[in-house]
């Protein structure tokens, strides 16, 4: 890794007092009560909290959401059409007719992709997802393998996928709060469309058949945009959401809690603790140079990094201290270097907080340097 081309300690303006203009912050749930817990700003790329987001568990139908993901990269690709219609094979109706959450789809279905993922993401239908991943895939074993390509590519090194739906295979499916928050955030940044049709619905009707979605913060919290809830008597009680406001978008996991009622009521006051326990600052606007990367054999000597979004960064209310940023890449960058290719990262450290690292882009193309050029640069090297 080459020498920082940046450091410097960002002085913060003095914050309000604690609460200041909202209401008193919640404590984050207990350990007792919520064992796995993870809340992360996907804005700022910052852990607000965790606990064991790094431990393996079940995670029931939060699975669904890694179908879905699935699902909408074929579309993405073009192997998968939302009006695509499928046809329920007569030994999956006879397996998951009224199996767990269930679309009730009929023997004799002839079912749309359009309707099979609003049945998966809205209310957790088993059979919409092993339909779709036999229509799509042949098979549910090409779609839990295709669950896994995604899954590696995607960095979730603490998972396997075993089946679409979260059904209950003897611990064969698993992953951690770490990874359904990757997952999470690759659907919202990758497919934000799909994401807005498929995810955060309060009901859906089907065949005439009216069902609502189990998400505690739907219709409960302000932005909240959905995503998953999870339970078997193997997993016990889990949740994967996101709530947005303004350009501030928190991602939070628990999983492992033994009520219902606990898992929603932590859910809410989580999530409200990450809005009201820290205050924003913005450092930088999108496309703003943040930095200079040296260049070797280039027609510049220099290019110009960027962020692809605002860089915002939460600090804890009331808490006294400074934030040190720096930009680290493997140097000098050899040309040539393309114009929005990534070649950086911007560290963010603030005391008492894990590190929030963000991409950093070129800013402009860097061709390779021709003879007059290699002159230029030599004479500005020799000037020092």
């Amino acid at each position: 890794m080459a020498l920082a081309a940046l450091a410097f300690v960002h002085a913060p303006a003095p914050a309000g007092p604690a609460g200041e203009g909202r209401s008193a912050a919640p404590a984050i749930p207990p350990g007792d009560e919520v064992p796995i817990a993870l809340l992360v700003d996907v804005s700022s790329g910052q852990i607000l909290h965790q606990r064991n987001a790094r431990r393996r568990f079940v995670p029931a139908s939060m699975t669904k959401t890694m179908s879905a993901y699935v699902a909408f990269e074929l579309i993405e690709q073009g192997r998968l059409d939302p009006g695509q219609v499928m046809t329920i094979r007569p030994e999956t109706w006879r397996a998951w007719s009224g199996k767990g959450s269930t679309m009730w789809l009929p023997a004799d279905a002839r079912v749309t992709v359009n309707d099979l993922l609003m049945g998966l993401m809205t209310v957790s239908a088993n059979d919409a997802a092993i339909v779709l991943a036999e229509g799509a895939a042949g098979s549910v074993e090409n779609w839990a393998a295709l669950m896994n390509v995604h899954a590696r590519e995607l960095g979730m090194t603490d998972s396997h996928f075993a089946n679409p739906n979260g059904w209950m295979d003897e611990g064969r499916t698993f992953t951690s709060a770490r990874d359904l928050a990757l997952l999470a955030e690759a659907m919202i940044r990758r497919h934000p469309e799909k994401f807005r049709r498929y995810i955060g619905n309060e009901n859906f009707t089907y065949n005439d058949v009216t069902q609502g979605n189990h998400d505690p913060l739907i219709g409960r919290v302000r932005g909240a945009e959905g995503i998953k809830t999870g339970f078997t008597n193997e997993a016990g009680f889990g949740f994967l959401g996101t709530v947005r406001r303004g350009a501030q978008r928190l991602v939070l996991v628990t999983a492992g809690v033994d009520r219902g009622d606990a898992r929603d009521g932590w859910a809410r006051r989580y999530v409200e603790w990450g809005f009201s326990a820290f205050e924003r600052r913005r450092l930088f606007d999108a496309g703003e140079e943040v930095a200079q990367a040296r260049v070797q054999g280039g027609s510049a000597r220099r290019v110009t990094l960027v962020a692809d979004r605002p860089v915002e960064v939460s600090v804890p209310r009331g808490r006294a201290g400074e934030m040190t940023l720096s930009v680290r890449y493997d140097g000098p960058l050899r040309a040539p270097v393309a114009a929005g290719s990534r070649v950086a990262t911007l560290r963010i450290e603030v005391p008492g907080m894990d590190e929030a690292r963000i991409p950093l882009f070129a800013g402009e193309p860097v061709g390779i340097a021709g003879p007059l050029d290699r002159i230029v640069n030599a004479f500005a090297r020799w000037l020092g």
